[in-house]
């Protein structure tokens, strides 16, 4: 199978998972990714059960009993398979698509996914996260000012169900917030269109 290598020459950016949040008027989640060099963030609509399990793992919470992807990384790692790698590879028709990146024993395997479900396995794992730079050309905010028209004067709409990142609020992140606040969504028409997983 021919795989992604992350390297700077074919287009792969690591990245990291901010936060999750959840949007106050439409309560719809976003998992919001940061490149580790830059300041270029990647806001991906993902569905609460994952939004929740993705959240959970990163404040170090651990339920009773083991959650989809939490029986998902135990049996993998019982196979002796690793999770190398997910990468968020296209965006098309305004819905991402993500690719698994496994080994076991030298070798190499690569799996269709929904971002949400690779990502929620890579807190797991400790698998790294990347985004393809073609994806984020046509949906990342921040590194360029685009997106950020006026962060003056910022009302934040959304609330965080967690953050990897220092409790002080960020200004930079003031782009999210401009960006979630700008979604013309009636309150509870949550529906399934936009960027979601």
């Amino acid at each position: 199978m021919a795989s992604e290598e992350p390297h700077p020459n074919n287009g792969l950016v690591e990245m990291v998972v901010e936060s999750v949040r959840v949007h106050m008027l439409s309560s719809r989640h976003v998992v919001i990714l940061k490149e580790t060099d830059h300041d270029r963030y990647l806001p991906i609509w993902i569905g609460p059960w994952e939004a929740s399990a993705i959240a959970m793992k990163l404040q170090g919470l651990t339920p009773d009993r083991p959650l989809t992807h939490d029986l998902f990384a135990t049996a993998l790692e019982g196979l002796g398979v690793r999770v190398d790698r997910v990468v968020i590879s296209t965006l098309a028709e305004e819905t991402y698509h993500a690719r698994l990146h496994l080994e076991r024993d030298g070798q190499e395997f690569e799996i269709d996914s929904r971002p949400s479900d690779a990502l929620a396995l890579a807190v797991r794992t400790g698998g790294r996260i990347f985004a393809s730079e073609l994806v984020l050309e046509q949906a990342a905010l921040g590194a360029d000012g685009e997106g950020d028209e006026d962060s003056s004067e910022v009302d934040p709409e959304g609330t965080p169900l967690e953050s990897t990142g220092e409790r002080v609020v960020d200004p930079r992140l003031d782009v999210f917030r401009d960006f979630v606040n700008s979604l013309d969504m009636e309150p509870g028409a949550g529906g399934s269109e936009g960027r979601q997983s």
